[in-house]
């Protein structure tokens, strides 16, 4: 059986391990820095973390049976603020029109911005490769409990929320985009310059130029990585993109892959969770599938679990029990996941998909969350262009 944790301590050393074993963005291969987001995580599950800026939720996903941790995922609360922004490059269009010719060009402008709104980001995830492709689809465990956390605890993040699709890593570590238009300003490595991000965004907003630059002028196989994410991270763009994430036109100005972003209170996944009580063992075969979560002294726990739900509790497998340690009485936090036919499990006819339903006599009305307030974040080059889709 498999249980996501918030982090502890002694799990520094394995997460070193996983970050050895791919480009991690939020998670670079240094003991010192990992250290430190542990640290800050450990606050911020514990609530020590006052300021927004200062919470950073990491979780690990351990095996029972052998004990060990075999993935991590985040949440970063808070991205940016003032004196601190987000950087990113705006992808816009610009067109052209000669009279004498009677012909016509589209150019792609690049024009860095920033952000001080202080959107939540989603930590990108590690899995172990022995682990990929298993029956239990450990990857979207780990990316689906990120949003199970927002959703028992929205206070503690924006209403805006972004996630960074890694773009594409040569083997040895470097990134075309970044050679040919970052480092012709900042003379590191895509290596070195991303490393350094994880203490100071400074030297971007220094260093490079706050004129539009014409994608054009780059080589194509350069230009060909603009807002285009890994092989490897495509399958987490369709999941976020299944949660409501779009692509606005910003990009990471170090390896060109793109930002999504998504109003925190419009993600399926955060308005399906909910709290209930525990009633009791499940016996028999769960009617619902979805993500159960139990926070104790020893921190928060969850699972992927059958479940049967009537009125305000529910009852799980006592395996699931022990994972969370729980008992009859504690509050779990529970998320209705779908089922293989695309439909929500532990939905009834006439109730929202994906939230778990309640009989009508105890039914409420749901008041409706207000969209997100739009961030205006960097200026748009040119009165003729058009934001890339």
């Amino acid at each position: 059986m498999f249980v996501i944790r918030q982090v502890a301590t002694e799990d520094v050393t394995t997460l070193l391990k996983l970050a050895r074993m791919v480009h991690f963005i939020n998670l670079p291969p240094d003991r010192d820095i990992i250290a430190s987001k542990v640290v800050r995580s450990r606050k911020s599950f514990g609530r020590q973390a006052t300021e927004p800026r200062e919470r950073n939720f990491m979780f690990v996903l351990e095996d029972l049976d052998t004990g060990n941790v075999i993935g991590t995922s985040a949440i970063i609360s808070c991205v940016s603020w003032p004196g601190h922004p987000h950087v990113y490059l705006d992808v816009t269009r610009r067109e052209f029109w000669s009279d004498d010719l009677q012909q016509g060009a589209t150019q792609v402008v690049l024009t860095l911005g920033e952000d001080v709104s202080g959107p939540s980001e989603m930590g990108g995830l590690i899995l172990a490769p022995g682990y990929r492709g298993h029956a239990e689809k450990l990857g979207g465990f780990l990316s689906m409990v990120r949003f199970h956390y927002m959703g028992l605890h929205k206070r503690q993040f924006s209403k805006r929320v972004i996630a960074e699709m890694m773009g594409a890593i040569t083997p040895d570590s470097h990134n075309l985009f970044w050679d040919y238009l970052g480092r012709r300003f900042i003379n590191l490595s895509y290596k070195e310059a991303d490393l350094f991000c994880q203490h100071s965004k400074e030297f971007m907003t220094a260093l490079f130029p706050r004129e539009p630059f014409y994608a054009s002028l780059l080589p194509a196989e350069a230009r060909n990585l603009i807002g285009r994410e890994s092989d490897e991270t495509r399958p987490a763009r369709r999941m976020l993109e299944r949660q409501g994430f779009e692509y606005k036109g910003h990009i990471d100005p170090f390896d060109g892959g793109p930002y999504l972003e998504v109003a925190r209170d419009k993600i399926p996944l955060v308005t399906a969770t909910q709290k209930c009580s525990l009633t009791g063992e499940l016996t028999g075969t769960g009617k619902s599938v979805g993500i159960v979560s139990h926070e104790s002294d020893i921190g928060f726990r969850a699972v992927r679990t059958t479940f049967t739900h009537r009125g305000d509790g529910i009852r799980i497998p006592a395996a699931a029990m022990d994972a969370i340690h729980a008992v009859k009485g504690s509050k779990l936090g529970v998320t209705a996941l779908p089922d293989r036919s695309g439909t929500k499990s532990g939905t009834k006819s006439g109730t929202a998909a994906g939230t778990i339903a309640k009989p009508a006599s105890k039914s409420k009305t749901a008041s409706k969350s207000k969209p997100a307030s739009k961030s205006k974040t960097g200026s748009k080059s040119g009165s003729r262009s058009k934001s890339t889709k």
